[in-house]
């Protein structure tokens, strides 16, 4: 698959590159976060906030303040405000981890997007598109496959089609990182049979 050679030789190339995953539908939420996570890159996945590509300088102050946040908790600094100012930070610090946790160490632009549902995060898309960086999307029939860079067609409503998307992009990041290799069946969730996988996806 063109897609898994590209973020697998990337990666290869160069171990530093960053692969960002895209997903806000709740199809998605849960797969993103967690292959995102295992294989060491980062993911938007509760809201996709205008400027996160195109004005990340101003993405970066708000992940400035969410770690200042977090830093003036575990120094307990927090415990010498009232406690409705104590209350009102951490009311903000929740916000802000829930929409730029995933990113707070990414520590600059990605070198690589990966989407799941190119319509529904199209504003992320034409970001990435201006950038000029490269983009890798689960795309559905009812979407237009031009803007991008990498297509893999397939049910981007389905769970499991994202779920086995997502989990074989993750394996490439890792193989390419760190030279271990996967087959699509490994990334294959046990408890679905072969034939219902294919029915998942439109290949």
């Amino acid at each position: 698959e063109k897609a898994y050679a590209f973020v697998r030789d990337a990666l290869a190339a160069d171990n530093g590159k960053k692969v960002l995953f895209v997903g806000t539908k709740k199809q998605a939420q849960d797969a993103i976060q967690e292959e995102a996570t295992r294989c060491g890159m980062f993911y938007i996945n509760e809201r996709w906030l205008g400027g996160t590509l195109t004005n990340y300088q101003t993405i970066k102050t708000r992940i400035d303040r969410l770690k200042s946040i977090n830093n003036m908790e575990a120094s307990g600094e927090l415990g010498l405000l009232t406690k409705k100012e104590a209350a009102g930070l951490l009311k903000e610090r929740d916000l802000l981890e829930k929409n730029l946790g995933g990113i707070k160490n990414m520590g600059g632009l990605p070198d690589i997007v990966f989407i799941v549902d190119v319509e529904k995060e199209h504003i992320a898309v034409a970001e990435a598109q201006k950038l000029g960086i490269k983009i890798v999307a689960l795309v559905d029939t009812k979407c237009d496959p031009d803007p991008i860079d990498y297509v893999i067609p397939g049910n981007d409503d389905a769970v499991r089609a994202v779920k086995l998307i997502t989990s074989i992009i993750a394996n490439a990041v890792i193989e390419g990182k760190e030279g271990v290799q996967y087959s699509v069946e490994e990334a294959q969730p046990q408890e679905e049979e072969p034939a219902q996988e294919e029915e998942a996806i439109n290949e």
